[in-house]
């Protein structure tokens, strides 16, 4: 600890006597001056002790001393020394009694004490603090190195607080809570992930100093420090640290070498993760052509848990905006969303840069890396990835929510922009054995959104719904009006409703009386007009090809017309 006015009195060579403020002698003294202005205090900094021999002062004159006193306190001087034997054999009572008035520390210095001794011992014994801060700082470095190695990031954060006697937490790039120590931080930690989240907003590197839980068992609250993690333009993660009162130095040696050490362990290395894509790559290649015994050999520790239990393929594009817009975002109504919702989500959009499918990739990866999950994340072309997680993980659940979000985003978006969009296609649960039928079944839930104009569809949706929504398409849509134009045309010159005929014996399954009765016409009629349909289509409705069509295409233009009409 820096030295103390107690300390310079219990300096044997010093001979220094307390003549005033015996109750204030643990003040640190950050420096020592000497200076024989009535007023010193424009240069001071606050923390020194001054030494006088009042060559210029009146310090016989009980008001002068009294408003010369005060100034000193308002500036935050330590104490003051006053050497006798030179202008005054004695401290002057004028003097003695407003430093008493005011609690300010008198220190009596002898004539044969120089104020040079004084200002040595101060200089020694601010070095030595230095010296044994550095020191601790190396030796909490080596044991916070040593705990990394070991535990991991749990072990640093343990003994962190240890070091700095208070709690650190570590969030990562999501600005969720990953860790903290002790155990009871938790929820101190978790209530300022508002700032964590504002921290990352700003350039790396980045921190500051925001105010926490009250203490246990006292009135105030802790001093909490935000660093931010990683050397990239965005940060990977942050670390809080909370304590009583202000660093010293061997905390914050403690500190930075905490920052270093999590800096290593949460930013891998481009090459390090460009190794792992390959890995990842030659596993899906593996799992893809029917070899999941070859492509768990390949993955090892690294995806081998992944392939153990179900998981879910996921297929991420980056479709152009003019292709579709998102607008049921992944299946939620924007009229249902309030607009806080949509200020929210609109954020989230905001902060990954117009890349959806980068912030897809961060998402997944901060959820894996939060929950211990393995998830296996590969390139497929230049707009498209393939993610694999566990089915009904966090890595999932997290990806559907990032989905959502964008989606109420895009919805509650006045005008529609040229920024590339969002789609995602999710398989349903599978094993390494069909890895195959799950890589399809997401193609196909991703076409569907395409089609749909929605962010997410999971493949579940698309076997357990009706065909009907997937005919929502321009060249099906064409198709059908092309099909049924010669119909609808002989129908407008009023010699027949030969459209309306058609629908009903096709949803009676060719049954004439149970048409004919829907129509409220002889069967007969009903008889006639269908041949009338062959001649003017050229087909006949024999085949179940051509009834099939011609059903589908009465359903494509129904859902037109209902659309048209909402």
């Amino acid at each position: 600890m820096p030295p103390t006015l107690a300390s310079l009195v219990h300096h044997s060579a010093l001979k220094l006597t307390v003549r005033a403020g015996k109750e204030r002698l643990d003040t640190p003294v950050r420096w020592v001056h000497a200076s024989e202005l009535t007023d010193p205090v424009p240069y001071m900094e606050g923390g020194e002790l001054l030494l006088i021999t009042a060559l210029k002062l009146d310090a016989e004159d009980a008001d002068a001393m009294r408003r010369y006193v005060k100034r000193l306190v308002g500036a935050g001087v330590a104490g003051l020394g006053f050497a006798v034997g030179v202008h005054y054999e004695q401290i002057p009572e004028a003097l003695a009694d407003a430093a008493a008035e005011e609690g300010l520390p008198l220190l009596e210095v002898p004539r044969r004490t120089p104020f040079l001794a004084i200002s040595k011992a101060v200089s020694a014994a601010i070095a030595a603090d230095q010296y044994r801060a550095v020191t601790a700082g190396f030796a909490a470095q080596r044991e916070l190195t040593r705990q990394a190695l070991s535990d991991g990031p749990e072990g640093l954060l343990s003994a962190l607080a240890s070091q700095v006697d208070g709690w650190a937490a570590l969030y990562d790039a999501s600005g969720a809570v990953v860790a903290t120590a002790p155990e009871w931080a938790g929820r101190r930690a978790a209530r300022i992930t508002e700032d964590v989240e504002r921290l990352r907003d700003r350039p790396a590197p980045a921190s500051s100093v925001v105010g926490g839980e009250p203490a246990d068992g006292t009135d105030g609250e802790d001093r909490v420090e935000l660093h931010s993690l990683g050397t990239g333009r965005r940060s990977r993660g942050a670390l809080a640290v909370g304590t009583a009162s202000a660093l010293g130095t061997a905390e914050r040696y403690a500190v930075h070498s905490a920052i270093a050490l999590l800096t290593l362990v949460t930013e891998r290395s481009r090459s390090l993760y460009a190794a792992e894509q390959r890995i990842g790559a030659a596993v899906l290649r593996m799992l893809l052509a029917g070899q999941p015994d070859h492509a768990r050999g390949v993955a090892g520790d690294l995806y081998g848990g992944l392939l153990d239990a179900p998981y879910r393929m996921m297929l991420a594009e980056a479709a152009s905006a003019s292709a579709g817009r998102a607008r049921a975002g992944g299946g939620a109504d924007a009229d249902e969303v309030d607009a806080a919702g949509v200020e929210a989500a609109s954020a989230v959009l905001a902060e990954a840069g117009g890349d959806l499918v980068g912030g897809f990739v961060e998402v997944a990866e901060a959820a894996a890396a939060r929950s211990g999950e393995a998830v296996l994340v590969v390139p497929d072309g230049e707009r498209r990835l393939v993610v694999l997680a566990a089915d009904g993980g966090a890595v999932v659940a997290a990806c559907t929510r990032y989905a959502h979000t964008v989606g109420i985003a895009r919805s509650g978006s006045e005008q529609g922009t040229d920024e590339d969009e969002l789609v995602v296609g999710v398989s349903a649960p599978a094993g390494p054995v069909a890895a195959g039928a799950a890589y399809k079944q997401a193609e196909q839930a991703l076409s569907v959104a395409r089609r749909r104009g929605r962010v997410l569809v999971e493949h579940e949706e698309v076997a357990t719904g009706s065909v009907v929504p997937l005919l929502a398409d321009d060249a099906v849509r064409a198709f059908a009006d092309g099909l049924l134009r010669a119909l609808h045309e002989h129908d407008a010159t009023g010699r027949g409703d030969l459209v309306a005929s058609l629908r009903a014996w096709l949803s009676r399954h060719g049954q004439w009386d149970a048409a004919a009765a829907d129509l409220g016409v002889h069967r007969h009629t009903l008889r006639y007009r269908m041949r009338r349909v062959e001649e003017i289509l050229g087909r006949s409705l024999d085949d179940p090809d051509v009834r099939m069509e011609l059903w589908l295409a009465l359903k494509a233009t129904a859902s037109a017309t209902a659309s048209a009409g909402e």
